[in-house]
């Protein structure tokens, strides 16, 4: 990394979030700010990835895997059930807003754009499974 500026975002949203009790933030506001950071975190890693000269699909791939392992993080630091072991539409939204945006730079879209699009999507996405109880079928034996 050649910047301090994404690391030092992530410490001070990490201390805020940590440092303020939970009657500060309804749990249901967590859920929304943690929707904002996988989207952007979804675009962002597939942006690195593409940038270092990695091929379209693998870029995909990590930028899910840059969204997801984010989340896992948090929820084993709070000792949370994972949030991809709940059937909820999270991989999905990380998943829409990576391929979104390899999507729309394959296609010639200026890097700008086609990230705001897919934050904005997989914030939608995301959004929309949280307001509305959205999920997919899970595994059944």
């Amino acid at each position: 990394m050649h910047t301090n500026a994404t690391l030092l975002i992530c410490i001070v949203a990490a201390l805020g979030v940590w440092l303020l009790s939970r009657r500060w933030f309804a749990v249901k506001a967590l859920l929304w700010f943690d929707a904002a950071g996988m989207a952007a975190y979804a675009t962002y890693g597939a942006a690195k990835a593409l940038g270092y000269g990695v091929a379209p699909v693998p870029a995909f791939a990590m930028g899910v895997l840059t969204a997801c392992v984010g989340g896992i993080i948090r929820d084993v630091l709070a000792a949370e059930p994972s949030i991809l072991m709940r059937p909820e539409l999270y991989v999905t939204a990380a998943a829409l807003a990576s391929g979104l945006f390899v999507g729309l730079t394959l296609l010639g879209l200026a890097v700008w754009p086609s990230a705001g699009l897919a934050i904005a999507a997989g914030f939608a996405l995301r959004g929309a499974a949280i307001a509305r109880g959205w999920s997919l079928p899970h595994y059944r034996d």
